[in-house]
């Protein structure tokens, strides 16, 4: 019975996994997974999935073929033709929505097959080193917290039957501190890969709610992916207008401010937190920046572009910039990026002009596998 369960559960697991990937556009574009993420799982609302099977029907009903009728008849009710798109009431069920907990490792893997997204593979795993504990054996010393019941209570009887001391019609075994056996353990170095990333947003009064929805959307994608690469993940936060500040992943999504923007405070601050606090020869770093396309003056995007050159992109894995479509945003910023970046692999730039455009956008993003 148990192995007939597994086996049904496997197959509706089969089929929920095929259902997400039928409508893995529609979920990121709406964004209902990123509004019911909880710990380890999101919840997906799918429209309920039906077994078929065979359902007989009572006798002398007749069956397939059989009654009166032409070829090419209609099939409807009584033999009726049906209205269609009438928009009276009706007395039939509606399609009903079944919320299915699905693990982010297991997202990342849908997303990573829809998309054909290629595996990272991270730099710096043999400068960063972990170490595991793993129990090898038994020894005889100690402490109490590690002490193997089995292997002490052996050692008692043993010792009780060598020594004649055993009664086999009242069997006590009382364990003495010779007895006593303990876990093992050692240390084992596994080598890790860890990675940062800095998410940079413009917060600027061209940028309105829409904007910043795609942009929380987006980045929830992207954290999945890169923590389904990666054993250790850091996420940094900087908002950005005029001037730049390191915040929270709440007060990053949830800020609302106005002002004028100079993209260069975000640059500088994210240069700093990069040669403070990660080196690039351990860390896999990425920068993903997002704004409308709007700067102070061609003077601030000529110290951007100094800045990624030679601080930020020679540090980075790969620096992003999305360029998310505003009808207050002039766009320029992203064609300076490409006149002075062009062939550069590691800087990668996308417009995202709505949300359908969103997975559009992690595909550039991430396709490269870097």
């Amino acid at each position: 019975m148990s192995q007939k369960i597994d086996l049904d559960q496997r197959r509706f697991r089969k089929i929920i996994r095929g259902k997400i990937k039928d409508n893995l556009r529609k979920y990121i574009s709406n964004g209902e997974m990123v509004a019911r993420k909880g710990k380890d799982v999101v919840s997906i609302p799918i429209p309920t999935v039906d077994i078929p099977r065979f359902k007989h029907g009572g006798k002398q009903q007749g069956g397939v073929g059989q009654g009166e009728g032409e070829v090419g008849d209609s099939l409807g009710q009584d033999g009726e033709e049906q209205p269609g798109g009438a928009g009276e009431a009706g007395d039939r069920a509606g399609e009903h929505l079944l919320e299915v907990d699905v693990s982010l490792e297991e997202l990342a893997e849908i997303l990573g097959e829809e998309l054909s997204l290629p595996r990272i593979e991270p730099k710096g795993s043999e400068k960063i080193v972990a170490h595991k504990d793993r129990f090898t054996g038994i020894r005889s010393t100690g402490p109490e917290s590690l002490k193997h019941f089995r292997r002490t209570y052996k050692e008692a009887l043993k010792r009780q039957i060598s020594t004649g001391t055993y009664n086999p019609k009242a069997p006590v075994i009382i364990p003495i501190k010779e007895d006593k056996r303990f876990r093992s353990w050692k240390s084992e170095p596994i080598p890790q890969s860890s990675a940062v990333i800095i998410y940079m947003m413009d917060v600027s009064g061209s940028m309105g709610d829409e904007q910043k929805e795609i942009v929380r959307i987006e980045s929830f994608w992207i954290d999945t992916w890169l923590r389904s690469q990666y054993k250790g993940i850091e996420s940094r936060y900087i908002i950005h207008d005029a001037m730049a500040r390191e915040v929270d992943r709440d007060t990053f999504f949830s800020t609302r401010e106005s002002g004028g923007t100079m993209i260069s405070s975000a640059y500088k601050l994210c240069s700093k937190i990069m040669q403070d606090e990660y080196p690039a020869d351990e860390f896999n770093i990425y920068p993903f920046h997002f704004s409308d396309g709007d700067n102070w003056s061609v003077d601030d995007t000529v110290t951007c572009v100094d800045l990624l050159k030679n601080e930020i992109l020679p540090n980075s894995n790969q620096f992003a910039y999305g360029q998310v479509e505003s009808p207050y945003g002039s766009g320029q910023f992203i064609k300076d990026l490409r006149e002075h970046f062009s062939g550069e692999e590691s800087l990668v730039t996308s417009e995202i002009k709505g949300k359908d455009a969103i997975m559009d956008s992690i595909k550039e993003f991430l396709g490269k596998g870097k």
